[in-house]
């Protein structure tokens, strides 16, 4: 199983795959001028600057596999144009996965499976 901290949402027109990777962190912490850990306290702790939403959102569908223009396009239309309120759910969830992994990734050796019987 690859842990690659990849998410898939039901968000804006259909569902869409998230991942912010390493690169996609590092770009986060550009936009935002804080470490991606500082970023998700802040959504947590309802500290929020607005670009924290859009960033990790706009970023995340990149990672997820959107070419840079239609995730910019997506962000502006379905984050920017909309309350804030409204998408920090989606960036608490995909900064999260990014950061922890996703939640239907067990961490740890999982158990071999039981030999079948004759």
């Amino acid at each position: 199983m690859s842990r690659d901290a990849r998410v898939e949402l039901d968000f804006a027109d259909g569902t869409y795959g998230f991942r912010l990777g390493w690169g996609e962190l590092a770009a986060l912490q550009e936009a935002c001028d804080a470490g991606p850990y500082v970023v998700l306290h802040r959504l947590h702790s309802h500290q929020w600057r607005i670009a924290d939403i859009s960033s990790v959102i706009r970023l995340g569908l990149v990672g997820g596999g959107m070419a840079p223009a239609d995730a910019l396009k997506k962000v502006r239309a379905y984050v920017e144009d909309r309350p804030p309120l409204e998408s920090h759910a989606y960036a608490v969830a995909i900064l999260s996965a990014g950061l922890l992994g996703a939640p239907d990734e067990p961490l740890g050796e999982q158990p071999a499976p039981a030999p079948e019987a004759d």
